[in-house]
This record gives structure tokens, sequence and C-alpha cells, in this order.
């Protein structure tokens, strides 16, 4: 059973915590994060879903993504999460997400990273992640349109693109 803490719509601790995918009272939110890895070329990282995930299995995904554990802070989540997922270890510290999306259930951190990380240097983890590859925005538009990639709004991942170079861009 996966934990998480509590936040209000202001983003402040409730002090609780609650089952991750167990339905949330009225004014209680949780932390997502997504890690978006670009490399020189402006290429993006990305992860193709285990089948045995339970949402959206198979589909294509950015670099990283979960849920932040119970006790864990957003940064720490992110580098956790890409560490299990990739078998790579981030370091993020001083590091802000470039963006939050506030979503139903919580809020949804994104951080934007420029690595030239090689895939052979990844370890992914089977129950989680299938693949993972390099690709350019107009190939992950086509596959959005395709069906194949999780259906963020095309102009959102645009925009995640355009981040890459912009504000809180990180290349440490």
């Amino acid at each position: 059973m996966e934990l998480v803490d509590l936040y209000n719509e202001d983003r402040v601790p409730l002090g609780r915590t609650a089952e991750r995918m167990a339905p949330k009272g009225v004014g209680e939110y949780r932390m997502v994060v997504h890690i978006c890895v670009f490399d020189s070329e402006g290429r993006m990282l990305i992860q193709q879903r285990s089948m045995e995930k339970y949402s959206l299995p198979g589909m294509w995904d950015v670099a990283a993504a979960g849920g932040v554990d119970a006790g864990e802070t957003s940064r720490q989540g992110a580098e956790r999460e890409f560490l299990e997922e990739l078998g790579f270890p981030l370091d993020l510290s001083g590091i802000r997400p470039s963006v939050t999306v506030n979503f139903d259930g919580g809020f949804d951190d994104f951080y934007i990273l420029c690595r030239d990380i090689p895939l052979e240097a990844l370890t992914l983890q089977k129950e989680e992640v299938s693949a993972v590859r390099w690709a350019a925005l107009p190939e992950v538009l086509d596959m959005v349109d395709s069906g194949t990639f999780i259906p963020y709004p095309k102009s959102f991942l645009s925009f995640l693109y355009e981040m890459r170079n912009q504000f809180g861009f990180i290349t440490k």
C-alpha cells in the first residue's frame, strides 16, 4: 500500500496521509511528478509503459513519472521515480519544478532537464518500463495522433519542448 501526503488547495500539508489511489475528500490533494529529459539535440527521452501497468499499459510517456510518497518532497519523489524506473541517479538538489499543472486530485510537477544520457546507461524496471528512446517533437505529436503516446494536449507537449530552453531549464 503506497501512502501519499495530503495537501490543501494552496499546497499546504494537511498533516494526513491516504492510500495513493483511494478517493480523496473534498479539499484533499496529492502530489505527482514528471521528469522530462532533453538531449543536446532537443529530443526528449520517452518511455514505453509496461504492459503490466494498471493504467495506460503500453503507452509512451515522458522519461519518468509517478506519485510522491508520504514524507517525500516533490524533488525527492522525482529523483526516486527516475532511479526506480530507469536505474539512473539524478541529483536535483536546488532545482524546482519548471511547471506545475493542477489536476482534479492534486498537483503535477514537471521537471525539465537537459542531459545527454546514453540509453545503455539506463536499467529499466520491467514492471514499469518496457522500452526507452529519444524522440523529437514531431514524432511525439504523431504518436499522440496515433494513440500510442499518453494523450497530453499537443499544445502542452509543444510547451514542454519550448521550455527546455527557457525559465527553469537545468543543464547541470
